[in-house]
């Protein structure tokens, strides 16, 4: 009797700590609230001609970036910051909102690339912007808009793509798994290669697995993957070989692969181990090793090592890029 009684509670509580976990993950994957951060004192909102974002500008004519964050939506802090590393290093960036800022989309969803396009339009106004040396940067969900973009716009000079997708894939409106695509063009939404099956691992953070189980079917839905060959800038990528949020180093090599078979762009990929979702962008003190293990993958010293590593890395791209 007291060794049932024992297996009951040791079940009892394995279930507490599943929920607690899965509420944690859908509180801090989905449920949030979505964040429009200020710009701070070397930046300004932007909201006119269809463009929602935070502006951070040169004091002289330099190149531009067009910076896209991922499903955390609006403009936050994280992507603000590494804005305003890119400011310091003598970039102006526009740090562009796609979806749950004021007049867009509430979710991630039916995104039109027109957003972008306007985006894009409104740099290239700018008096303090070069419009012939402009590139586009993004991460997670930002990464593949980026992608896009960039085979829509052969006058971008460089890609950058942390985390990135090879693929369109539908929208993001957590619990359900049947949306319709991330992004339109013209109205009509772009081919997807569907999600996989719910797993009970989601509950505890997984989410991957609809990604990864997505994947396996990607033969059935050649019009989804991204047409790399398209773009005429040279591409960067970078990923982490522990990524639990989706398989961003497959499908970086996936990308890879498309441009050599295609004649496209030079692409270069930064894989690195031990790091997750979060190995992109400027060296960073944050940590949330919880977060980071169950949700986004990888260790925070493998993260930091990455970003550490990274960010040199990618100023030098993108500077070989403007001067080529």
């Amino acid at each position: 009797m007291r060794r049932r009684l024992v297996k009951i509670v040791a079940i009892v509580m394995v279930l507490i700590v599943c929920a607690s976990g899965g509420l944690y993950f859908f509180a801090r994957y989905e449920f949030t609230k979505i964040v429009v951060a200020e710009p701070g004192p070397t930046g300004r909102r932007v909201h006119e001609h269809g463009v929602f974002a935070n502006y951070f500008p040169t004091k002289s004519r330099a190149a531009a970036v067009l910076l896209l964050g991922g499903s955390e939506g609006g403009i936050s802090t994280p992507m603000n910051d590494v804005a305003k590393t890119l400011q310091a290093a003598g970039y102006s960036v526009l740090v562009a909102s796609y979806f749950g800022a004021k007049g867009q989309p509430k979710t991630l969803e039916s995104i039109p690339l027109e957003t972008f396009d306007r985006a894009l339009a409104w740099l290239r106004t700018r008096p303090e912007v070069d419009p012939s040396r402009i590139v586009i940067a993004g991460i997670s969900k930002g990464a593949e808009a980026a992608l896009l973009v960039a085979t829509r716009h052969p006058e971008l000079r460089a890609v950058v793509a942390g985390v990135p997708s090879s693929v369109v894939w539908p929208g993001i409106r957590f619990p359900s798994l049947r949306t319709p695509s991330s992004w339109t063009v013209a109205g009509r939404p772009l081919p997807v290669v569907p999600y996989g099956p719910f797993r009970f691992g989601m509950v505890l953070g997984n989410v991957g697995s609809v990604y990864r189980d997505g994947l396996k079917h990607l033969a059935q839905h050649p019009d989804a993957v991204i047409p790399i060959e398209k773009i005429k800038a040279p591409v960067l990528l970078i990923c982490g070989k522990a990524d639990k949020l989706w398989p961003s180093c497959p499908m970086s090599r996936q990308i890879e692969a498309r441009a050599k078979s295609h004649e496209g762009p030079s692409v270069k990929v930064l894989a690195y181990a031990n790091a997750g979702h979060a190995c992109v962008g400027p060296p960073s003190t944050r940590n949330d090793p919880f977060f980071v293990k169950m949700i986004l993958g990888g260790t925070d010293a493998g993260n930091r090592a990455a970003r550490a590593d990274g960010w040199p890395k990618i100023l030098a791209f993108v500077r070989a890029a403007l001067d080529g």
